[in-house]
């Protein structure tokens, strides 16, 4: 059967690379843990590091962290759905906000559970996924900012996730004038310029970040060590904390092209095979895990012999071409993963966690 590992010791080195650094620049952060998928294990070696704030976009997720970690601060990294509103309220102590009507709906239900309820408010700066158009945040801080059992904590952006826009100095000063001119307007303090994402981390390494910017939320470097500038581990850090291991079901000596009058498959994709490996043979390993779990594309051989070819949706197909290797049935295939194919996993109900 196949299994995710989570490898302890690695994570625990790469926490501690990122919590020197931020702690050297007076920089707070959080850990983005929605790659868990609320997974309770996995959860509690966050909590054993030392993490006391958590990043994610689920409710039923924030809802394991406060049982996990009850202490825990938890923020809500998406602006709410309407549907939401009350368990926003119950289980994330902070929220994300763009909309006006959501925030007037947040701040009734959180007369409704008598708490005070944290939001940040995000900034429109180029990559058009979330967040106020600047030239319109004055009128819209001044709508919200007398909204009762409402406590607007920061000023926040975020960068790369939809169409790739890199962090610049110069778009992490212009959040941090924002900043400026909304305190001098209204005679404010605005605690966090939360502007640091795992793409904004090189910055801080180069020590090319704004002082302002004061607060990071962090899940890709923690659990991959990736430079998302160069799509290259950062030195020192480890990029397999995880690790997907699988079972062969099935191997055998096959031709490489299917034969036959073609369709479109599970997918809905008709596969193309090159002209040169018609009439040839190759092993064909078949492994216990597919497209249900996780999309092959995301995987990673940690032998670098092997050939992934295609999937279905509980089967992966490998070309281990000539077996050199040896491998036969029963035998363990092992992966590193990028994050969306640890994403997919961590989402299956299929697949075991485990930690080493």
């Amino acid at each position: 059967m196949a299994y995710l590992k989570l490898y302890k010791e690695k994570l625990a080195h790469n926490y501690s690379m990122l919590e020197k650094w931020f702690t050297d620049n007076d920089v707070e952060w959080g850990v983005v843990s929605k790659l868990l998928c609320g997974n309770q294990l996995y959860l509690q070696e966050l909590v054993k590091l030392g993490v006391t704030e958590f990043h994610d976009t689920r409710i039923s997720n924030l809802k394991m962290i406060k049982k996990v970690a009850p202490k825990a601060q938890t923020v809500y990294i998406k602006p709410p759905a309407k549907r939401t509103i009350p368990s926003i309220i119950k289980y994330a102590d902070v929220s994300f906000n763009t909309d006006y009507t959501t925030i007037k709906m947040l701040s009734a239900e959180a007369v409704k559970q008598n708490k005070t309820h944290k939001i940040i408010i995000m900034i429109e700066m180029g990559d058009l996924r979330e967040g106020v158009v600047g030239e319109n945040l004055l009128d819209f801080y001044d709508q919200v900012i007398h909204s009762p059992n409402i406590n607007i904590v920061g000023l926040g952006t975020n960068l790369n996730c939809l169409n790739g826009i890199l962090p610049s100095q110069d778009k992490l000063i212009q959040l941090s004038l924002y900043k400026q001119l909304i305190e001098a307007k209204f005679n404010i303090k605005i605690p966090w310029i939360s502007g640091g994402t795992s793409v904004t981390v090189p910055l801080l390494i180069k020590e090319q970040l704004p002082k302002q910017i004061n607060h990071f939320r962090v899940g890709e470097v923690l659990f991959f060590g990736l430079d998302l500038f160069t799509n290259q581990t950062i030195v020192g850090m480890n990029n397999d904390v995880f690790r997907l291991y699988t079972e062969i079901i099935e191997l055998y000596e096959k031709p490489k092209v299917p034969s036959g009058d073609q369709g479109f498959n599970v997918a809905g994709e008709t596969p193309n095979y090159p002209k040169e490996d018609y009439g040839k043979h190759s092993y064909r390993a078949i492994l216990d895990i597919g497209l249900l779990d996780c999309n092959p594309q995301y995987l990673i051989p940690d032998d670098e012999n092997i050939t992934i070819i295609e999937a279905s949706s509980d089967m992966l197909v490998l070309d281990v071409h000539q077996n050199d290797a040896g491998y036969k049935v029963g035998d363990t295939i092992s992966f590193k993963l990028k994050y969306m194919g640890v994403l997919g996993i961590m989402n299956s109900d299929y697949v075991d966690k485990v930690l080493e």
